[in-house]
């Protein structure tokens, strides 16, 4: 199966350019996908194409890579109802550096002759002065083939209007395509749906320019089954870098999707084939409530973006708030890694002074923290074994904590009925 057919039967191809399957049926070719530098991680909206670069080369050829950091300056107004704030050089450089780290992670830099390599189209903008740009790329694509396309037109029409810096996008994103094509034999562009104008625009740049061949493909932008915006939770993005979304959460985010969603998602972001989905799906259909197919979907992109070391904490950390999990996996870990643990959980602070002399359950409950709104609900639940308090349920309302109580000496993790966690931190 060559590289277009795995995109079409994973359902990832859109849109793609007459003789782009062709030119890749020759042999070896190079591709490029750009990333936008408007913060410094990558989220798992950016995850389809990092993995459609890792399929590319995995299909024998040369994925490239293109961090923006001379696009960062402009912005992209594909899919934007307005323009965004402009970000400074320190800050963009920055992001490069977290984005280009995290590409690292996923494409093979050191396999001989197609070889992922990183590039930042500031290297060769910075030189580029605006009358070179204007004279030498700007009068070989006319206005009007500018202004047909669906990003200028839907925001001409809109109240917001468009900037000169956001219409002249199109011209710079399709001079990175130019120079990629000249420099580095560049024949194919990959992007989402959204930049199929930006991306066409560059090789009819090629061609005007130096009667050049480029090729052009798009991915669907991935949607959830209920039509909202894939890749957000409550708290918002969710991040490949760990210190923005944990590997707990960012393992609940795939393991809480849909029968539908999780069935579109496990062929869209792992690499298991045809067989193995299909033996995945119909072990999920026979008992459904087992979940097989979300907890093999987590579990392979977890370990794929964050490792095994954070899989096994966040399936010991699942299992620990929603199982039968041992106070033992708390212990084993360090001030951060509880913390990580209870990442949105509701907390409170008390002082290591007033704590060391011990509070009732009552008072510590309903007076110093807001687990119970008064010591009356509280007692209630209690006699009725409805209150654990590191994993032990609360014998009775007389009960006292002390600090040999604490895990790690600092917390204590309150679970009030079935899955109401909160975190007492002591310090």
């Amino acid at each position: 199966m060559n590289f277009v057919e795995e995109l079409r039967w994973r359902g990832l191809l859109h849109d793609i350019m007459p003789g782009t399957e062709e030119e890749l049926a020759k042999g070896m070719a190079s591709g490029y996908i750009g990333f936008d530098p408007t913060a410094d991680s990558l989220h798992v909206g950016s995850l389809l194409q990092i993995m459609t670069l890792v399929r590319f080369q995995q299909a024998g050829h040369k994925p490239f890579a293109l961090v923006g950091g001379a696009t960062g300056m402009v912005g992209d107004p594909s899919g934007k109802s307005q323009e965004r704030n402009l970000l400074s050089e320190e800050i963009l450089n920055h992001n490069l550096n977290g984005i280009q780290k995290q590409l690292e992670r996923f494409l093979d830099f050191d396999c001989g002759a197609n070889s992922a390599e990183i590039v930042n189209n500031y290297d060769w903008f910075k030189s580029f002065t605006f009358l070179d740009f204007i004279r030498d790329v700007g009068k070989h694509i006319t206005v009007n083939y500018m202004m047909a396309k669906d990003s200028v037109k839907k925001r001409l029409e809109s109240e917001v209007g468009m900037s000169f810096t956001e219409f002249s996008y199109q011209l710079v994103q399709g001079y990175d395509f130019y120079y990629l094509w000249k420099h580095k034999n560049c024949v194919l562009q990959m992007g989402g749906s959204d930049q199929w104008g930006n991306i066409v625009t560059g090789t009819e740049f090629i061609r005007r320019k130096d009667g050049g061949q480029a090729f052009a493909l798009t991915s669907p932008l991935i949607k959830k089954s209920d039509g909202t915006k894939f890749g957000k939770t409550e708290g918002g993005n969710v991040w490949l870098d760990p210190k923005k979304t944990s590997p707990y959460q960012f393992y609940q985010f795939w393991l809480n999707s849909s029968d539908d969603d999780a069935a579109n998602y496990i062929k869209i972001f792992t690499f298991l084939n045809e067989d193995e989905i299909n033996k995945i799906i119909a072990e999920h259909a026979a008992a459904p409530h087992l979940r097989v197919l979300q907890k093999a979907l987590a579990k392979d992109i977890t370990e794929r973006v964050h490792g095994f070391d954070a899989l096994e904490t966040a399936l010991k950390t699942t299992d620990f708030l929603f199982g039968n999990g041992s106070l033992e996996f708390l212990n084993s870990l360090d001030d951060e890694g509880v913390l990580q643990v209870f990442e949105g959980i509701t907390q409170f602070e008390i002082s290591k002074e007033e704590f060391s002399a011990g509070y009732d359950v009552l008072t510590l409950l309903a007076d110093k923290t807001a687990v119970f709104p008064s010591k009356g609900e509280a007692k209630k639940m209690i006699v009725g074994g409805g209150v654990s308090v590191n994993r032990e349920k609360v014998p009775a309302p007389e009960k006292v904590f002390m600090t040999s109580d604490l895990i790690n000496e600092k917390f204590l993790v309150v679970q009030k009925g079935k899955k109401n966690y909160f975190l007492v931190i002591v310090k």
